[in-house]
């Protein structure tokens, strides 16, 4: 029989396996926004509502997501404990040591947003104040699950049509699903070119949310 020692190594193991798929990993990213539906979810990432099923299941058995009932549907929300932090320090790991991602994160993220993002410590010193807009440039029923204090909905393929409500006399920080969630760069790359003054959160919502910071919530949907 195998020592304590190795056992634990086993169960670690096979919890790391669980994360060893794009597929799981996107899925986790979406449902840290807050609770929703296979459906939902098969349709944000562009699989089968059986293959996304399988994929939830498995991550379930780890402990990364948990499910309930409604009705007929399934609906699914982040699990306990600290799977973001978990996947940071595999961002940061990957950043380090992997050079195909070193150069994905220089070559595209870098050339949307060269100057340094706001940490999550600075903006919250700075909710108070009157010079920054909070952009939210998720969609909205992403928005109404969960989103920061105060935070404007502009969905990024809404950017156009609403540059009228954008002030241009003080600082904008948008904000996404997380620190490789698309959306925020190529928002603060439009409003620069267009000659606002914006910045980008250096995390997202879930992480804000699972620091213990104030969110709002504007309503259900799945």
């Amino acid at each position: 029989m195998s020592s304590p020692k190795v056992q634990i190594y086993e169960q670690l193991a096979e919890l790391a396996k669980m994360l060893g798929s794009a597929h799981r990993l996107e899925l986790i990213e979406y449902v840290s926004q807050g609770e929703r539906s296979v459906e939902r979810l098969a349709e944000l990432t562009g699989l089968t509502v059986a293959n996304t099923s399988q994929h939830l299941q498995l991550l379930r058995r780890g402990g990364y997501v948990r499910s309930r009932r409604d009705g007929k549907r399934v609906l699914y929300r982040l699990g306990d404990g600290p799977i973001l932090e978990l996947l940071a320090s595999l961002h940061c790991y990957a950043e380090r040591n992997s050079a195909e991602v070193r150069e994905i994160v220089g070559d595209y993220f870098g050339k949307l947003d060269h100057l340094e993002p706001v940490t999550r410590e600075e903006l919250l010193g700075r909710l108070d104040d009157e010079d920054v807009t909070l952009l939210d440039v998720r969609p909205e029923d992403e928005f109404n699950l969960g989103h920061l204090p105060g935070a404007l909905n502009v969905p990024l393929g809404e950017l156009e049509r609403h540059l009228a409500e954008l002030p241009r006399d003080h600082e904008i920080v948008a904000y996404c699903r997380g620190p490789y969630c698309v959306l925020s760069f190529e928002a603060v790359a439009a409003l620069r070119a267009k000659g606002y003054h914006v910045r980008r959160l250096k995390d997202g919502f879930p992480e804000w949310k699972a620091a213990g910071y104030a969110v709002e919530v504007a309503s259900s949907g799945m």
